[in-house]
């Protein structure tokens, strides 16, 4: 029996350093991000669909993401195209890894798992969560975005305390130890279903 586990968390949240912990732990890991990377990049299958519907986005055979939300910035129809190329290419992607991966537990690394309806898709669900001024003082950390880019970001995504209404594990991740702690106990647990399954 293989365990199907989705874990998922909004920006700034160490959803990333819990992935790595599942996979220390004999997990396999899928990234939807490093999907979406993979596809974007040069002979990746997002590269010729992007380039037919928005030619500007393909720079050196390579789709660039900045490009791609300027032009969702001011057409307002250009998200759901990009949505109904990019969708089920990752879907792909998923099935293929799948396909290919021999480990009990497969993580589903998925940041929109819940808004897509992904987690029908699973077995379980995790949620990575920490109190909202932690998880704004880690991505201000990383100076990649100002405040108001994280707050418009974090306006789009589910709130936390509804992803972890509909968890059904939480993993606080306030530190790398009691983060860690958390995983073991739930690859524990999920060990002790499949061998009793």
């Amino acid at each position: 029996m293989t365990f199907h586990l989705g874990l998922t968390g909004s920006i700034g949240m160490g959803k990333s350093t819990t992935a790595k912990m599942f996979a220390d732990l004999g997990c396999d890991v899928w990234d939807a991000d490093a999907a979406v990377h993979r596809l974007y990049a040069q002979g990746g299958g997002a590269v010729a669909p992007i380039r037919a519907a928005f030619p500007t986005a393909v720079m050196d055979g390579v789709v660039s993401r900045d490009v791609l939300k300027g032009i969702i910035s001011r057409q307002p129809d250009a998200l759901k195209k990009i949505e109904q190329i990019v969708h089920p290419l990752v879907g792909q992607d998923r099935a293929n890894w799948r396909k290919s991966s021999d480990a009990d537990i497969l993580v589903f690394d998925i940041p929109l798992l819940f808004e897509t309806g992904g987690d029908a898709a699973v077995d379980a669900t995790v949620v990575v969560s920490v109190p909202a001024d932690l998880q704004e003082q880690r991505v201000l950390q990383r100076a990649t975005m100002t405040r108001d880019q994280f707050l418009l970001i974090r306006s789009k995504q589910m709130p936390d305390a509804d992803k972890r209404t509909r968890a059904d594990y939480v993993v606080i991740t306030d530190t790398i130890d009691h983060a860690r702690q958390q995983v073991q106990d739930i690859v524990a647990e999920i060990r002790a279903k499949i061998k009793n399954a």
